[in-house]
């Protein structure tokens, strides 16, 4: 699902398979020194993030998830440019980051904010098994590995917060991510500097979706010497629109029939039990 990271070697990349085994795995003095911002933003899970960067930097690239140029500039471009999302997540919510590829932004997030319970929602195999591992070692207890794609999931995973990096155009991501809200929940989608256009183009869309308010803000002020540019989407009642509503109804219906079974298949079996 990381169309536009295919191109520019960011962390999700959809690097050939087939170069993985020739990759060259830097050496771990590669890394920059992690800067001052990261102690402020993961505290006491620093530790934590530094492995999951050197992580990024060693299986990361030997798998093909990340382009080895883009190793010197992890800690800046790429994990606390995803963590500053922290500012904006309600206290203890819930949170599904669509096409989570390396695991950004949701690593960084569940780091920085160990009261959110983060899904990491991926397709692809090979991505999945190196978030488990990486969710395994650090034992992120409020992380949640799920394989699939969004458009399964609809009726099945409902959450306060989507958020997605470097997936799809916003027109497209919303279709995807708008259909996992709760009702008045919010899409946040780090977009850099298309966002505005990307938002121009999208907001009919948007508003079909069951968006009521849409903008483009900057996180990480202070913090980041470039804040991260996101785009913030607040659904209404109806996330997802009429045909998102629909799915979620004949999910239900499917959950409650499902629950009517298996209690008459208990009571039958006590009846025979008592005979």
């Amino acid at each position: 699902m990381d169309t536009e990271s295919a191109a520019t070697g960011r962390p999700g990349a959809d690097v050939n398979p087939d170069a993985e085994e020739r990759a060259e795995v830097p050496e771990l003095d590669v890394l920059a020194e992690a800067p001052a911002a990261a102690r402020e933003v993961f505290g006491d899970r620093f530790d934590a993030a530094v492995r999951y960067t050197e992580l990024l930097a060693t299986a990361g690239v030997k798998r093909g998830l990340i382009g080895p140029r883009e190793v010197p500039r992890l800690w800046d471009r790429h994990v606390l440019n995803c963590a500053v999302l922290a500012e904006l997540l309600p206290t203890g919510s819930t949170l599904c980051d669509v096409g989570s590829g390396a695991g950004l932004p949701g690593i960084p997030v569940a780091l920085a904010r160990p009261d959110v319970s983060v899904t990491l929602l991926e397709p692809l195999l090979r991505r999945t098994t190196f978030l488990e591992e990486v969710v395994r070692e650090l034992g992120l207890e409020n992380v949640t590995v799920l394989r699939g794609r969004a458009e399964e999931m609809i009726g099945k995973l409902a959450v306060d917060v989507v958020t997605a990096r470097a997936v799809a155009p916003l027109d497209r991501l919303a279709g995807w991510g708008m259909p996992l809200l709760r009702p008045h929940g919010q899409m946040l989608a780090l977009k850099g500097d298309s966002a505005e256009q990307e938002l121009a183009d999208s907001r009919a869309g948007l508003a079909k979706l069951g968006a009521v308010e849409w903008s483009v803000i900057s996180v990480g002020e202070g913090t980041l010497e470039t804040s991260t540019r996101v785009v913030q989407v607040k659904a209404g009642e109806s996330p997802g629109g009429v045909k998102a509503a629909t799915k979620r109804a004949k999910a239900a219906r499917a959950g409650r029939n499902a629950g009517v079974k298996t209690g008459d298949r208990a009571r039958a079996g006590r009846r025979r039990g008592t005979r």
